[in-house]
């Protein structure tokens, strides 16, 4: 009975070295979930289009409303928590130059491999009707500059939040190889409900990057390549 005391005492979860892991991981699922209940496009149509739109386009509001929910709750408030809440350097989070000569290499390699394994997944139903999010986004090639410019803000909060305030954030508890493999375990589970192929790969994906960010020490190399995948992906689809 004392052994099962000691290893569920609240006062050990929330201090010392525990203090900072157990505050991600009770941030993580309450933001996840926040996010994903209310800073959706769905959300956005059925509870907002009604009272805000941009323009006089709902589709269009709803594309932005969802990447900037997602820039704001993964991306911002992680920033915030780092700053405030654990009164840290951002560069402990990857938002850093880091190894500015692995990067470079890294996505000299990465960058043509994202842009090749997105076109069979171009010809998909499923991914045909899920994506581009802004169906009007291959009406003009303005139209799709406009709709990438918008779209790389959804990559950074989600690279800042998964690789940077977990997986950066869990090393110094867990060891460099379950941090990763705690991120790349929640980011799969966001993806439920997306395209069968995309929640598969999104698991290799999150290894990848993972490893990408610490050996580079930079979120550079996950957020470009991360937002070149879905770029692509997007201009296969509106184009070809």
């Amino acid at each position: 009975m004392k052994r099962f005391e000691r290893s569920l005492s609240l006062s050990g979860l929330f201090s010392g070295d525990n203090l900072r892991p157990t505050l991600i991981l009770l941030w993580a699922p309450l933001v996840l979930t926040t996010w994903k209940y209310y800073g959706s496009k769905s959300f956005y149509l059925q509870h907002l289009a009604s009272h805000v739109t941009i323009a006089g386009n709902a589709a269009l509001t709803a594309e932005l409303y969802a990447y900037a929910s997602a820039f704001f709750l993964l991306g911002v408030l992680s920033l915030v928590a780092i700053k405030y809440v654990f009164k840290q350097s951002f560069r402990d989070y990857g938002l850093a130059l880091g190894d500015w000569r692995f990067s470079l290499l890294a996505l000299l390699v990465l960058v043509p491999v994202m842009v090749a394994v997105t076109y069979p997944s171009a010809k998909d139903p499923q991914f045909l009707a899920e994506y581009p999010l802004y169906k009007g986004a291959g009406a003009s090639a303005a139209a799709f500059a406009w709709h990438a410019a918008a779209c790389l803000f959804f990559y950074i909060g989600w690279e800042i939040f998964f690789r940077g305030f977990m997986q950066f954030g869990l090393r110094v508890k867990f060891g460099d190889w379950y941090a990763v493999l705690v991120q790349t375990a929640l980011s799969c589970i966001v993806h439920i409900g997306k395209p069968d192929g995309e929640i598969y790969s999104s698991i290799l994906g999150a290894l990848v990057w993972g490893l990408v960010a610490f050996r580079s020490r930079s979120l550079l190399v996950p957020v470009l390549t991360h937002w070149v995948l879905g770029v692509s992906l997007d201009w296969y689809i509106s184009f070809l």
